[in-house]
């Protein structure tokens, strides 16, 4: 379903357009994260793990910037995982403001066996475009996200 709305031409496109982006989007999502429910995870919590998974520890300042979360969100995700007994947090002796949040060996284990779950049900999703598509798909968001070639310069 495209855009109701009756603006000029490049309104019109640009509209439809992005609603069909939101659409695929959270319908990818949902379908992709399906499978989370069942082990008790939000795709946030899943988002925390496979960063600290993958990246190491981190400070939740970090791990705000690469899941697109405020402070505060994340503040509450880790929290939850905390209470889980899925990570830990851990202040620095020469900067107690700074927390890196750390898996715990039970958080290690559950995406451990979460991950290859997800890989799959992405695999699945993406089946529908070929191999050059997919890239095709990867280069627009990336241009679309990044605003790429886009960018206004800074002025003084």
């Amino acid at each position: 379903m495209g855009t109701h709305y009756s603006g000029t031409e490049e309104e019109v496109k640009a509209l439809d357009a992005y609603i069909k982006l939101m659409r695929a989007a959270e319908s990818v999502t949902t379908r992709v994260h399906r499978h989370l429910a069942h082990k008790g995870l939000t795709v946030s919590r899943f988002g925390v793990l496979e960063a600290l998974y993958h990246l190491g520890p981190l400070s939740q300042s970090d791990l705000g910037r690469k899941l697109l979360k405020s402070g505060g969100n994340i503040t509450l995700v880790v929290d939850n995982l905390e209470k889980l007994g899925l990570v830990r947090r851990e202040r620095l002796s020469g900067d107690r403001r700074y927390v890196e949040v750390h898996l715990t060996e039970q958080g290690r284990q559950l995406i451990g066996e979460v991950f290859p779950v997800h890989v799959r049900a992405v695999v699945d999703e993406m089946k529908i475009l070929a191999e050059p598509e997919q890239e095709q798909l990867g280069f627009l968001c990336r241009k679309l996200g990044m605003k790429l070639g886009n960018q206004p310069k800074p002025t003084d």
